[in-house]
């Protein structure tokens, strides 16, 4: 296993659209063992292919709950309810976090390193991150869903009112 630089905004990997992953081979799992190693750390609840420079539909996302890495290859969301607005941030964009509305419960459809197909949910945090990850993988960002970064005065206090709630 190896640490993978993460790209930053800028970078076109962030833009483009993944292909599907076909070969579930000792590649995609060195990927995959790569990404969690390289999630770990950084300190991060969520990684992208693209994040890496590499343009397949694969992510690794941290339950909340249980704080087990979740792998996730070509991956879909197959319902959503809910919402929740919360500061989030990107591990391709670091230190700035905005406002974000997601599903507050999302399922998910997807392969896991050997090809075997299985559903997983996610509510809260978890939920946040299923969706910010699978945008990656279209080439999209959490920026586009935020009308402009949080201070760091107004980050300190929005975490601070969720963790009295």
């Amino acid at each position: 296993m190896g640490l993978r630089k993460i790209v930053e905004q800028g970078d076109d990997c962030l833009t483009k659209v993944c292909r599907s992953v076909t070969d579930f081979n000792a590649r995609l799992h060195t990927l995959l063992d790569d990404m969690t190693e390289t999630l770990q750390a950084a300190e991060g609840a969520g990684l992208a292919a693209p994040q890496v420079g590499v343009l397949r539909r694969v992510c690794i996302v941290m339950d909340a709950e249980t704080e087990e890495y979740i792998e996730l290859v070509n991956p879909e969301i197959l319902f959503q309810k809910g919402e929740q607005t919360g500061p989030e941030g990107c591990l391709s964009i670091p230190g700035k976090w905005g406002l974000v509305t997601r599903p507050e419960w999302v399922r998910i459809r997807a392969q896991d390193r050997n090809g075997s197909w299985f559903e997983v949910e996610g509510e809260g945090l978890t939920a946040r991150c299923f969706c910010h990850e699978l945008e990656h993988l279209d080439g999209h960002m959490y920026t586009e869903h935020i009308d402009r970064f949080l201070t760091e005065e107004e980050l300190v206090e929005y975490m601070g009112e969720d963790r009295e709630a």
